[in-house]
């Protein structure tokens, strides 16, 4: 049984984790969200554990069933994603930055920071001198009246992306899940954790002491370089590539990382072969357009844009052959048919919920100056992109998924001339980078997970829903309020 409390527990335990993760990149001590499996959480998730099975070891009504950890553990994770490197860390450099570095010399306000709506951003440069310099607090009414605007705006947006997120979520669970039995190879580590039989068994300990052995070599080597460093670190040697094409070969970097080796287990075999293969064959384009005089094309051999047609091929070919499925799909929406047991909303109201978010989305794009084609199809791309990450995680794994630079964002102004666009598209468009701009910390596939992990604990899915929804929001707020 998930009890309301798990939901109490994890919505208290997103403030710390947010004031956390938001210190930690302040001080440039760690980035938890670009990698696939958050360690920030898997560590909070160790630590409950831990006092979870002290205190059940005194028979106490006070302990957490697996479900329940299981339900707090998605909630940081979703809470973390919003809050990540690729969300809301952006978000608030873009908003206090504008004006902030605007400069006669720059012409900032004249090409474009006539288009910025009022709600948008914090315009009064004293309190944004203040707020980059230190030596002041948030704690005055002066600053939160600057700030609450712009981050209630933005705010609204994100829950609104959530929302559409979870409903698409809900919608292709039981097509993935049950009907494809789509491995999830990244809720493996969460769910035996959750199992107390896990911290029993001796080659855990090993393996934990063997990666752990390795941390604490590096956190010496930081300290004193004389100490060798054994692995995580970045190794790039595209530097002993000197002449020509090989030279062309880029950034290559060469590390071993424990977690990544851990995970990779997981990864099916005919999938493992596409990741290091396709890696190598990119190298190959960059040397091989070298070596035939296309260099100096400008951004040729196009990855990001190839990046950018691959995920959305991988978008199309899940949904045809989901095709038949989302078709059955329709039909209960239009006929009001019941779903099977366990869905977390039915999808008639996944349907609606989802279209009052989206709508939302477009009357935002709107206010701020998008057209609204723009917007329609800015979104739609979007969230193709965003259940091609989503499907890629449930069958793939892949330990990092990086997609820098190949966002709608950056499809629609490769693939159409700038006149197509009004300056409000452009710079709205521009603002939009914050949670466009990697996609390594994607919410969405967090959701999915999460309802696969409710179906092998026995989770209440209703509540996972709920919980869901609470976690984006208190995400955001919480870590908005632990940046500034």
């Amino acid at each position: 049984m998930t009890r309301y409390r798990a939901i109490l527990i994890g919505s208290i335990l997103i403030f710390f984790n947010s004031f956390w993760m938001m210190h930690a990149s302040i001080w440039n001590a760690g980035y938890p969200t670009t990698v696939s499996l958050f360690y920030n959480v898997i560590f909070i998730l160790f630590l409950i554990t831990m006092l979870n099975l002290a205190v059940r070891h005194l028979k106490t009504d006070f302990s957490l069933n697996r479900s329940e950890l299981l339900l707090i553990y998605v909630m940081l994770s979703v809470a973390s994603a919003v809050g990540g490197l690729d969300m809301l860390q952006i978000l608030i450099p873009l908003i206090s930055g504008v004006f902030l570095l605007a400069t006669p010399e720059n012409e900032w306000m004249s090409l474009f920071g006539k288009y910025i709506k009022d709600w948008m951003v914090v315009r009064d440069k004293e309190i944004l001198l203040l707020y980059s310099q230190g030596e002041s607090t948030l704690y005055l009414r002066r600053h939160i009246m600057a700030w609450v605007k712009p981050i209630a705006a933005w705010g609204s947006l994100v829950v609104a992306l959530i929302i559409v997120m979870a409903c698409i979520s809900v919608i292709l669970r039981r097509r993935w899940t049950e009907q494809e039995k789509l491995s999830y190879p990244i809720i493996q580590l969460p769910l035996e954790m959750s199992h107390s039989g896990f911290w029993r068994d001796r080659l855990m300990w090993l393996g934990f002491a063997l990666a752990g052995g390795m941390d604490v070599i590096n956190g010496l080597h930081f300290l004193y370089p004389s100490v060798p460093g054994i692995g995580g670190k970045l190794y790039d040697i595209a530097p002993f590539f000197t002449e020509k094409p090989w030279n062309a070969i880029g950034w290559t970097p060469v590390a071993l990382f424990p977690y990544a080796i851990g995970m990779a287990f997981f990864i099916p075999l005919d999938l493992s072969f596409s990741c290091w293969f396709f890696y190598i064959f990119w190298k190959i384009e960059r040397i091989a357009a070298a070596s035939m005089g296309f260099r100096n094309l400008p951004g040729f051999p196009y990855l990001d844009q190839q990046a950018s047609g691959a995920y959305l091929g991988l978008f199309v070919v899940a949904m045809w052959g989901s095709r038949r499925y989302l078709g059955e799909v329709i039909r209960r929406v239009i006929h009001g048919e019941r779903e099977k047991q366990g869905e977390p909303v039915s999808y008639r109201v996944a349907f609606i919920l989802g279209g009052i978010a989206f709508t939302y989305i477009l009357l935002f794009c709107l206010r701020a100056g998008m057209s609204l084609w723009v917007a329609v199809v800015f979104f739609i791309l979007y969230f193709a992109l965003s259940t091609a990450i989503t499907r890629m995680r449930a069958e793939l794994g892949s330990p990092v998924h990086d997609l820098h630079f190949s966002g709608p964002d950056m499809i629609l102004t490769t693939a159409l001339p700038t006149r197509s666009f009004s300056p409000y598209d452009l710079t709205t468009i521009s603002f939009f980078h914050f949670f466009n701009r990697a996609y390594r910390g994607h919410p969405m596939p967090h959701q999915l997970e999460g309802f696969k992990l409710a179906e092998r604990s026995g989770m209440n899915v209703r509540r996972l829903f709920l919980a869901i929804i609470i976690a984006g929001t208190l995400g955001f707020f919480a870590s908005a309020w632990g940046y500034l």
